[in-house]
């Protein structure tokens, strides 16, 4: 069965990146675009500050690209987001997989939903209000690694707060009900994150004169195509969980043969 399932997560990552990024490319590609022009314009201004005279012997032709914008936003766009959208899949099924059953008699449609939600919260939603996306032109180039492994510790840290609220909320749930020990399972997330944003450090480098209209459409973009990757994802691997979990659906064929050669 947990094969079954694997196969039907990363079905459903692979639908979901393939709209996640028809998303992006629509509405998250031209913020991109602007942010690129102001960067450019920026570089070209510092560069004839200190441009050398013309008869000084030296060349400064632009290196070529080695992947143009055009494959970026496209093939580009669609490898990264789909590659991410499949380990999520998979990641997502195992989840499944291990809370299917254990969160009460939930059908499978509404337990996926339940996860996806959750998901997209505690993986995206939260990290994202303490390190937002930032476009080009944001940002130091010195600071690139620095900033990348404060996102991930708190994403890190993000999921681990979840998974230890979600124990503790079970633990409540026979002392005070399922509704009360969830709601002091998640004030307590929310408390211990919200300390957490507060004492990890703070990044802020948009550059002066940036356009705040570019930053906040390229941040809601971002934004926005995580929540259709994360509800696309639970929507369509929910409907492909119910076909083999509901009562009376038939056996997978492999697993309809491999009971047969046992009998």
């Amino acid at each position: 069965m947990m094969r079954t399932l694997l196969v039907r997560g990363l079905l459903a990552g692979l639908v979901a990146g393939v709209l996640a990024t028809g998303f992006a490319y629509f509405f998250g590609e031209p913020s991109v675009d602007a942010a690129i022009a102001i960067e450019e314009a920026g570089t070209s201004a510092h560069s004839h500050e200190h441009s050398e005279p013309a008869d000084a012997g030296h060349s400064h032709g632009d290196e070529e690209a080695v992947v143009s914008r055009g494959t970026q936003s496209t093939i580009g766009l669609l490898t990264g987001v789909g590659a991410y959208a499949l380990a999520v899949g998979g990641l997502f099924a195992i989840a499944f997989a291990v809370l299917h059953g254990r969160v009460g008699a939930l059908r499978p449609r509404l337990t996926s939903a339940l996860l996806a939600a959750s998901g997209f919260v505690v993986v995206v939603l939260v990290p994202f209000l303490k390190y937002p996306a930032n476009p080009p032109a944001v940002g130091q180039s010195g600071t690139i690694g620095d900033r990348t492994n404060l996102y991930f510790a708190f994403v890190a840290l993000s999921l681990a707060v979840a998974l230890i609220s979600v124990g503790v909320g079970n633990a409540l749930a026979g002392r005070l009900g399922a509704w009360r020990g969830g709601l002091l399972a998640m004030g307590g997330y929310v408390v211990v994150m919200a300390v957490a944003a507060g004492l990890m450090p703070v990044i802020d480098e948009v550059p002066d004169g940036f356009p705040g209209s570019t930053l906040w459409t390229f941040r809601t973009a971002s934004l926005a195509t995580q929540l259709v990757l994360w509800t696309a994802l639970g929507l369509t691997f929910g409907a492909l969980a119910e076909r083999v979990l509901r009562p009376g659906a038939a056996p997978a064929p492999a697993e309809a043969a491999a009971a047969r050669a046992g009998q």
